[in-house]
């Protein structure tokens, strides 16, 4: 599965969401995408802030990551043994990151592959929860279908079918 690509895109061109957008899909406060961006643990890879006025772009994977890391420190795992966890997850295809179930005992964190890696997990003591990364990835997907995202500064996506928008489409604003 890929990131979500508009019919007049190119494969090179990755919708870019906001600040703003990448917090509400991965349920984060503003505060805590900064932060994670300026010490590097979930960096944008559509487009980094080069100075005062310039917006953090982030892409699908990214937003992907977001939610996780938010996952593992809701279930209290440590800052530290998360960036491990993104810095492995960085280094997977995109393609096999739908396929792998992360496990923790709140301490360490496993990946699982398979069904019966869990199950041999589990019954090694070792896993207390697991995060289903495809589960997680139809979520952001289903976020960010009603989201606005950007491809060369050219607004792309997202329903606007609140009132003020129907009003400015009205208008022909």
């Amino acid at each position: 599965m890929t990131s979500p690509v508009t019919p007049d895109t190119t494969a090179n061109d990755e919708i870019g969401y906001r600040g703003a957008t990448a917090c509400s899909a991965a349920g984060i406060s503003y505060r805590q995408l900064d932060y994670w961006a300026r010490t590097g643990l979930v960096e944008p890879s559509v487009r980094t802030a080069t100075g005062s006025g310039t917006s953090r772009l982030y892409g699908f994977r990214d937003i992907l990551v977001l939610k996780i890391v938010k996952r593992l420190l809701d279930a209290g795992v440590s800052l530290q043994n998360i960036r491990t966890a993104v810095n492995h997850l960085r280094s997977r295809g995109v393609t096999e990151l739908e396929s792998i179930t992360l496990m923790s005992d709140g301490a360490s964190i496993y990946e699982c592959a398979s069904a019966d890696e869990i199950v041999d997990l589990l019954q090694g003591g070792q896993g207390v929860f697991g995060i289903a990364v495809g589960k997680v990835w139809h979520e952001v997907e289903g976020s960010l279908a009603t989201l606005q995202g950007e491809v060369n500064g050219v607004v792309v996506g997202g329903e606007s079918n609140d009132e003020l928008s129907m009003r400015r489409k009205a208008k022909g604003a």
